[in-house]
């Protein structure tokens, strides 16, 4: 059984171990900060933490697979070493062989398993779970997304199954901010319910502090919570089964008063 999808939302806290992050510019950045970000997130009620080495924004600095574990390694070994159950986002399968035989039970890979060819058979030589996302190089404001999620998450999961990568190791993500409009990012929150109907596979669902709200509602990264809350419970009654935020407290209180509120009827 997947360790996703069974009725529970996993609530997924992120740690940034980079210098450039958009959302909190490098204050995560030493190994130290790192850990005690993480521990914090853990006793906010995070059921596992996502920790990246690598800037997915927009026009980021690529960063070399040696660099990037190495950044990586002290955290990573860390935080599996006090009980916690980590993800590592990663596109390389260099960083990700090294981050499972840490002890990572999650590889999270931006890139659907479509950017390193030696991915999918890392995957496959541990019990993790994967995450595939969709993910574009160019932005098309006359993009089918319905039919281009199909043809990325076809591509993904005929590598997963070549390379052995059993169905209920995977979790699929709609990719939202990654190569589409603002319009595009609404959209893929909107069908999340499709995504899951189609494949019969638990989703994830990221939106924390996305530009989508500086677009819409006009606000700061700093002032996205409602706007990044509000799109997350909607994800959540579209089927989302794991919701990956940096603000872990105000989305384990949500999520609780929405269940107290479903208990009463």
């Amino acid at each position: 059984m997947n360790r996703f999808g069974n009725g529970q939302v996993a609530v997924m806290g992120i740690v940034n171990v980079t210098p450039d992050s958009f959302s909190d510019g490098g204050r995560f950045f030493r190994p130290e900060a790192a850990l005690a970000h993480g521990r914090a997130l853990v006793a906010d009620g995070a059921d596992l933490l996502d920790v990246g080495a690598e800037s997915t924004r927009p026009g980021f600095v690529p960063v070399a697979a040696e660099e990037e574990w190495a950044r990586l390694a002290p955290v990573v070994g860390q935080l599996v070493e006090d009980g916690v159950v980590v993800s590592v986002d990663t596109t390389k399968a260099f960083v990700a062989k090294r981050a499972l035989e840490a002890g990572a039970s999650v590889i999270n890979d931006v890139w659907g398993l479509q950017a390193d060819p030696d991915m999918a058979a890392v995957v496959a030589d541990s019990d993790a779970t994967v995450i595939v996302m969709h993910n574009r190089h160019d932005v098309d404001e006359a993009l089918d997304l319905r039919a281009d999620w199909r043809r990325f998450f076809d591509r993904s999961l005929e590598l997963a199954e070549k390379a052995g990568i059993m169905r209920d190791r995977i979790v699929l993500d709609p990719g939202v901010g990654f190569g589409k409009t603002q319009v595009q990012n609404v959209e893929a929150v909107a069908r999340l319910g499709d995504l899951r109907t189609e494949y019969g596979l638990p989703v994830l669902l990221g939106v924390s502090r996305k530009s989508m709200f500086g677009h819409f509602l006009g606000r700061a990264a700093s002032e996205r919570l409602a706007g990044t809350l509000a799109t997350h419970l909607y994800g959540v009654e579209q089927g989302a089964a794991v919701l990956r935020m940096h603000d872990v407290r105000e989305h384990v209180d949500a999520l609780k008063m929405r269940q107290i509120l479903k208990d009463v009827r």
